[in-house]
Parts: structure tokens; C-alpha cells; sequence
């Protein structure tokens, strides 16, 4: 039996315990709730108590299992932002001991769709067994899967090693130059589990799902979409990029403060010529050691351009402070030219405003697509977690941005190719394409009406599959 337009649905949400996982996951609940769907978002108490649940939907209901302790994993850590690399895999563990409270909740519910991330294998065959339908969602880029392959060649193909990553998989069926650099395999390889490989947690929630949905769009990835059809054997349905509709608001009570900081950015930028500034950031989890750090920022010094680099307060490797990540007296040297900021800031506006041209970027597939949305060329530094180095050759590759030269084996790189490379991007006459490039990537990357588009047809998708039975 099909469920029916005006038969509403009760969808349940469950991402993985990763900042850049469950806002995408809240965002498509909320559309599902504005199209009168009930949505039960599932997640850990501390990563509930993180969002701004006050002004969702009352269609939206937060249920909350606590996450089991396990030896290993620090007290109360219920996030990989809270987590070093190498910490992750119990995370993964404790996450995976949350099969049993998910099941009965579900058993005593009237669950129509799970809609879940790859780390939990099990749930699609949980579901099924349930008479429950399953979407596999992938925060990532449809290139990163096509990247990955069939569930038979996740499972045991012919790559092995981290050295295999490094070239263009054979099934790729388009010219590409998407493939890992080996530092990033490595990198990649200390946050796995022994015991369930992340190649092993893909294979099963792509395989035993109903459809796959990822967060991209055809008018940008339409040759990945496109085999992902043929590899999978089943519906992949783009839902979007979900570009950000604003600033997210604080939740606890912070908004104040958000807007005093940004009061105090906003009057520096007004200073700065029109797409004049570099901004730089490299997201909340990218670990380098501090002489990489610090030649990071001889160069961004070097490039002689104007800059706001933010940087965290979370040490960027063990037992290094925040005073230690930018050289002493970078900031002195630099002057008004650049603006060092600690702590959390505002990046929506800060790339939505004038005098911002370009983004130094960790490669995260969120800040791309909002850096994009405002036509901001990319100046491209993978950060060597998840798919960022494949996002930073999928980017280069579209002419949106250059890559900073790294050493293929440990990552490292130059102070003098930083300089060159953003000069080259920013300001001088051979980036003037690239530029153009991305500019014209607000038609899609900040684009309401494709967005919604794609998120009415998944919608669609949701309504009219026939019932689990």
C-alpha cells in the first residue's frame, strides 16, 4: 500500500555524533516538519541540549538516549569535536552499544522511515526487520561515494592498504582526478575501528537500506549521481545541498554575545576594500602540528594580503595551547592588515560580507557549500579528516580554486607556495577564471528554489514508497 499525499508521516532522525553530521540531519527535519511530517530526532542528551530547539517546529520531537560509558572514552564525551583523532573509534563503539535503546524505541513507535548515517551499519536491517523503510543519508558530496564504490568493493575489493586510495578507482566512469593523497589515507586510517571498519559501516547502510539520498545536487555532481545509480542498483535521490537560510541562532541564551562579536568584525571589514580579505578557517576537528602552523601563517604573512584567520581555542594537537598555534608577534607583524580572532565566529556573515573574495579552507563539505553560495573562490587546504582531500580535488578540478602543493607523504608544504598560491587566486590576473568560477557558483550553491526543488522531490520519494511491510 502507498502512503498517500495527505497521509502525513512519522520520520525518525539518527545522525552520527558529529557536529557536521546533525545539523544537516536537523535541517531536512525541518523541512519535513514544514510539509506536516512528524520528525523524532534522535540523538545523545548533550548533543540535543547543543541545538536551538526553542524555535523548531512542534512537529520536531527530541528524544534522547544517553550514551553508554565504555573504557577508553572520556567522561561525558559525547562528540568527536570534544575527541583527538585517535579517540574517535570508542566513540564508535559506545555509539554502535545504542542498537538496543534505538530498537525498542522504535519497536514502540509508529516509525514509518528511519533516516540514518553510515556509522550505524546496523540499523537498515534493524528497520527492516521492524517493517520499517531505511535512507541511508550522506552528508557528503556524491563524488566522495562514487569515490568509495560499490558495497562489494567496500567490503573486500581490491584496496587494501592506505597506498590504494591514492589513485582514481576504475569504475569511475568520467574524467576525474578525485583520489586521496597517502598523508590523508593515513590520517584516516587512526580514527577507524578495528573491529568495524568505516568501509564496512558504508558497505551496510548503503546495501540494506531502501534509498540512498546525499547532500548534492545534479546540476553540480550530476556524473557522480549518475553512477551512483548504476553501482548501487537502487534509488539515489539528491536532496540538496541545503545552503544555510541564516545565521543559526545561538541556543542558551547567546545571541547577544554573537552579536557583539560580530559588531566588532563587521567594523573591521567595512575598512577593507571591496573582496579584498582572505578568510581563513579550518573547522573545529583539523589537527597539524605547530611548525606546520606556523609556516601556515609565514605565509598567509608572506602573500602580503589582508586577512581574518580564525582560529580555536581547542589545541589543534595534545598538550599545545591556543597562544601557541600563531608564531609570537605574527600579529604585530601583520598589523591592520589581518585580524587574528580566537574562539567561535560568525562565518556566515563574515563570508557574506563585501570585502571578503576568497576562503582558505580546511575543506569541509558545509563551509564549501556556504562559501560558495556567496561566490567566494577557494583557496584549498584539506584538513586530512574524512573526505576533505576528496572535496579539494573535486574542487580544484572545477576550477573554483587552487589546492596548496603538499608533500604527498607527510602533508607538508611552504611558506612561499602559501604566498604564491593566494596571491595567485586572489589578486593576480591568472586567477581572474577561477574567480570568475566560483562566482558563478551562487546560481546553484546558493540557490533557495534548487534547494527546495530537491528537497520536494526526496520528500516525494518518502511519501509515495510503498509501505514497509
Amino acid at each position: 500500500m502507498e502512503n498517500k499525499d495527505n497521509q502525513k508521516l512519522h520520520i525518525a532522525m539518527f545522525p552520527w555524533l558529529a557536529y557536521g553530521h546533525i545539523m544537516p540531519f536537523l535541517e531536512v527535519s525541518k523541512f519535513l516538519a514544514q510539509k506536516g511530517h512528524r520528525v523524532s530526532f534522535i540523538s545523545t542528551p548533550k548533543n540535543i541540549q547543543r541545538l536551538p530547539i526553542s524555535s523548531l517546529s512542534p512537529l520536531i520531537t527530541f528524544i534522547e538516549l544517553p550514551l553508554p560509558a565504555i573504557e577508553g572514552l572520556p567522561h561525558s564525551t559525547e562528540s568527536t569535536s570534544e575527541l583527538p583523532i585517535h579517540k574517535v573509534p570508542f566513540l564508535k563503539k559506545a555509539y554502535d552499544l545504542l542498537q538496543s535503546p534505538l530498537t525498542h524505541f522504535l519497536q514502540h513507535s509508529d516509525v514509518n522511515w528511519v533516516i540514518h548515517d553510515f556509522i550505524c551499519h546496523w540499523l537498515p536491517r534493524v528497520a527492516t526487520q521492524l517493517g520499517i523503510n531505511s535512507v541511508y543519508f550522506n552528508i557528503f558530496s556524491a563524488t566522495t561515494l562514487a569515490f568509495l564504490g560499490p558495497p562489494s568493493e567496500l567490503r573486500g575489493g581490491q584496496r587494501q592498504l592506505p597506498e590504494d586510495f591514492t589513485v582514481v578507482p576504475k569504475w569511475v566512469d568520467f574524467p576525474s582526478n578525485v583520489a586521496f593523497k597517502l598523508h590523508e589515507m593515513v590520517s584516516h586510517w587512526d580514527c577507524m575501528d578495528d573491529e568495524v571498519s568505516d568501509f564496512q559501516r558504508f558497505a551496510d547502510a548503503i546495501q540494506y537500506c531502501n534509498l540512498v539520498t546525499t547532500r548534492s545536487t545534479p546540476e553540480f555532481e550530476s556524473d557522480s549521481v549518475s553512477l551512483l545509480r548504476k553501482l548501487y542498483g537502487k534509488p539515489v535521490v539528491p536532496l540538496g545541498l541545503l545552503p544555510p537560510s541564516s545565521v543559526p541562532r545561538q541556543h542558551g541564551g547567546a545571541d547577544d554575545q554573537v552579536d557583539e562579536k560580530w559588531e566588532v568584525l563587521r567594523e573591521w571589514l567595512d575598512n577593507k576594500k571591496e573582496k579584498s580579505v582572505i578568510y581563513i578557517a579550518l573547522g573545529t576537528e583539523v589537527t597539524l602540528s605547530q611548525e606546520l602552523m606556523h609556516e601556515l601563517a609565514h605565509g598567509i604573512e608572506k602573500s602580503g594580503l589582508p586577512f581574518i584567520w580564525v582560529v580555536n581555542n581547542r589545541p589543534l594537537v595534545e598538550g599545545m595551547l591556543g597562544a601557541d598555534i600563531i608564531p609570537p608577534e605574527f600579529q604585530t607583524r601583520v598589523g591592520d592588515r589581518g585580524l587574528v580572532w580566537r574562539g567561535w565566529a560568525p562565518q556566515l556573515k563574515i563570508l557574506g560580507h563585501s570585502s571578503v573574495g576568497g576562503f582558505l579552507t580546511h575543506c569541509g563539505w558545509s563551509s564549501v557549500i556556504e562559501a560558495l553560495g556567496f561566490g567566494r573562490v577557494l583557496i584549498l587546504f584539506s584538513g586530512a579528516n574524512s573526505d576533505q582531500g576528496l572535496i579539494a580535488r573535486l574542487l580544484h578540478g572545477k576550477q573554483v580554486g587552487l589546492e596548496i602543493p603538499r608533500d604527498e607523504q607527510d602533508g607538508s608544504f611552504t611558506r612561499d607556495s602559501v604566498a604564491e598560491l593566494t596571491r595567485r587566486v586572489m589578486v593576480d590576473k591568472e586567477g581572474e577564471s577561477l574567480r570568475s568560477n566560483a562566482w558563478a557558483m551562487k546560481e546553484i550553491f546558493g540557490n533557495k528554489e534548487l534547494n527546495k526543488k530537491c528537497l520536494d522531490e526526496f520528500t516525494r520519494f518518502l511519501e509515495t514508497w510503498p509501505a514497509s511491510t
